[in-house]
């Protein structure tokens, strides 16, 4: 492995918060409110899949910057239509912002607490800052820097995120490591020069038997949780 981190960044849909159940519940809250049943886990399952195709649209320069509340709304509006559900304006974007109110997975804070003891911490998302700005208050994550795509107007994997992100924090790709639950997002982190470390989440599509949680053998570290990646890397330093 190489030499130890200085700053750990990570992604965050996914690897330290759970979208997909938090949504579910806030879904099945609406529901229940207008007297609406649906298939919630598939509404939530359809709106996060919209949401790369918009932003491979921004990538490619098909598409003016948007953020990504900006993207998650256009996918929202045709789906609740399909859903039955008439909301008024304030509901729809009231309902939009489910996304800054995620819960972190059970490690997470206490997974933090601990590397932030050792490390520079920070994000390194495609979530707009004003988002995960709400998810670090709601969900009382410990960062010391919050670094989003917006601020390199790309969206990951574009390499000027990566490159970037090291560059706000003075150092050198080496010294950054990512940290996700997305072995592609790794890969492009690994090409600009990062370390990697992949940390498995098999319940975040709600379907553990289908996640590929299969060790990635080309990650300088694979952990079960953020509690396993804080042990794995304080043994390194002894």
């Amino acid at each position: 492995m190489a030499k130890r981190p200085e700053a750990l960044l990570f992604d965050v849909f996914g690897t330290v918060v759970d979208w997909r159940g938090s949504l579910i519940r806030e879904l099945a809250r609406v529901g229940r409110r207008h007297g609406v049943r649906a298939d919630w886990g598939a509404f939530a399952d359809t709106w996060r899949s919209g949401y790369r195709p918009a932003m491979d649209r921004v990538r490619r320069d098909d598409s003016s910057w948007r953020s990504i509340d900006e993207i998650h709304l256009q996918i929202l509006r045709p789906l609740i239509k399909r859903a039955g559900l008439r909301l008024r304006l304030a509901e729809i974007l009231d309902l939009n912002a489910a996304w800054h109110r995620l819960k972190p997975w059970p490690d997470s804070v206490r997974g933090l607490a601990r590397l932030k003891q050792h490390f520079v911490i920070g994000t390194l998302s495609n979530g707009n800052m004003s988002l995960l700005i709400d998810l670090a208050r709601a969900g009382r994550l410990p960062w010391d820097v919050i670094l989003s795509a917006e601020l390199f107007q790309h969206y990951k994997p574009d390499p000027e995120v990566y490159v970037g992100a090291a560059a706000l924090l003075g150092l050198p790709a080496k010294a950054v490591m990512l940290v996700a639950a997305h072995k592609d997002d790794l890969a492009a982190a690994r090409r600009c020069g990062l370390q990697t470390a992949f940390v498995r989440r098999p319940m975040e599509h709600g379907r553990a038997l289908d996640a590929d949680v299969s060790a990635d053998r080309r990650c300088d570290v694979n952990a079960d949780d953020f509690v396993e990646l804080a042990r794995q890397l304080e043994l390194q330093a002894r």
